[in-house]
């Protein structure tokens, strides 16, 4: 079964739809008054901004087509752009903030992602969907 996750490029508009409603997630739960105050007490902004991106990562780069370099591009822009959206709407609320070190933690989460799945990819000799 983890093979099948890791190491497969199937149902690749489910994975890339998975990413788009767990970063809707984010961002609405995000703006909750008093909800990033809780979590705070479980995990640090690092913890949850690293796994958060990091799984965002993971689902655009296995859900996407073409070469593996494509897959990882793909992946780190698209979490670039998200994890900037998400800063920029935090900068709206009044009882949060935009911090570009977030964004930073976001990228590479994103680039080690696309990285380990680039390497584990090539190590399996997964054939990438053109």
């Amino acid at each position: 079964m983890i093979k099948q996750i890791l190491l497969t490029s199937s149902f690749p508009r489910l994975r890339c739809g998975s990413a788009i409603v767990a970063y809707l997630l984010i961002l609405i739960l995000g703006s909750i008054p008093g909800a990033r105050q809780d979590i705070g007490e479980v995990a640090s902004g690092l913890i949850l901004h690293s796994c958060a991106y990091a799984g965002l990562a993971f689902l655009m780069f296995t859900g996407s087509r073409g070469t593996l370099a494509v897959r990882a591009l793909t992946a780190v822009l698209t979490i670039a752009l998200m994890g900037a959206l998400d800063e920029y709407v935090q900068s709206f609320f009044p009882y949060r903030h935009g911090d570009v070190r977030d964004w930073m933690v976001d990228c590479t989460a994103a680039i080690l992602m696309s990285s380990f799945m680039w390497v584990l990819w090539s190590r399996y000799r997964i054939q990438p969907s053109h």
